[in-house]
């Protein structure tokens, strides 16, 4: 059968069909040329995200300790809120950027903020975030650095979440001087925007008095704070920070411009949970043989008592 010349071939017709490959998600490689330097650092992209359908994503900017510094754009995926995503991404439908602060610096460096920012600007621009869901964390280091740059863009974030950190410097100590004024000048500029705090009680890197001094300076200025002190922790609180189920909840509850009544909230979370006293008829349904999914013996419960043994 002879086809006219004017026929498509049916490659080319079917090049008509070709869709655009899906947005690449999970942790991908970027970078940025600031000031003449150029930083490499990662974004998260949730899997369900979709470049086409325009939807405006909340965004977190991340910024992480001082074990992570370095310039591979690597390394500050591993620890906090990095870690708790790749445990749980069902929460945290979020667009997560992670700069990467280099060795010798600190996120309160002019030049570090203004690089982080800059990321979280590229960042936003390229995959549609939500401008007034924008959200501000960080650990440790981190900490020092987020609490920085609230201060100093107090219209920029929705909400802000910190582990072990705080205001006085351990590389400036001479910031402890100012600790009867300092806090409430932090809390004056930041004004009503949700802050949460995270501190392990027995942190000896990062008092926890620092936390308790920005919490009282909220509390006094009729800010929106919230202090969970872990009880037995040390300095990595972040770690269960980051895997409280509220903690992204509460982020999402919050956009830029809304108006936040005066809050004040402080709790001390105990290292394991209550025991909770069950009685005869509990005990002895928990008893028995429990089989995996294949219908084989996994465990076996027995009672003695007012106790369960495995």
């Amino acid at each position: 059968m002879c086809v006219p010349a004017t026929a498509p071939s049916f490659a080319s017709a079917a090049s008509g069909f070709a869709r655009r490959p899906p947005q690449e998600t999970g942790f991908l490689n970027r970078s940025l040329v600031f000031r003449g330097v150029v930083y490499h650092f990662q974004v998260y992209v949730p899997e369900s995200y979709i470049r086409s359908d325009h939807h405006r994503w909340p965004i977190i900017l991340f910024l992480h300790g001082r074990g992570e510094r370095g310039s591979e754009g690597m390394w500050q995926t591993q620890v906090g809120l990095p870690e708790a995503v790749r445990d749980h991404p069902e929460r945290w439908p979020f667009l997560i950027v992670m700069p990467q602060c280099p060795q010798g610096h600190y996120w309160t460096d002019p030049d570090m903020m203004g690089m982080a920012l800059s990321a979280l600007d590229q960042e936003s621009e390229e995959f549609h975030a939500d401008p007034n869901r924008t959200y501000l964390t960080g650990l440790s280091l981190g900490g020092y650095g987020a609490w920085e740059l609230a201060s100093r863009n107090p219209r920029r974030f929705a909400a802000i979440a910190i582990a072990a950190g705080g205001i006085f410097w351990s590389y400036a100590p001479e910031r402890w001087r100012q600790s009867a004024t300092l806090p409430a000048q932090y809390a004056a500029a930041i004004g009503h925007t949700p802050v949460w705090l995270f501190h392990g009680s027995q942190d000896h890197i990062v008092s926890p008095r620092e936390s308790e001094l920005m919490y009282s300076a909220f509390k006094a200025a009729g800010g929106d704070i919230r202090l969970w002190v872990y009880l037995g922790l040390h300095h990595n609180c972040w770690t269960r920070a980051y895997d409280e189920p509220d903690l992204p909840r509460w982020l999402l509850d919050h956009r830029l411009g809304q108006r936040h009544a005066e809050f004040a909230e402080r709790l001390l979370i105990p290292l394991h949970p209550s025991a909770i006293p069950l009685s005869s008829a509990q005990l002895e349904a928990l008893a028995g043989d429990y089989s995996n999914a294949r219908g084989r013996l996994a465990v076996t419960l027995i009672r003695q008592g007012d106790q369960l043994y495995q």
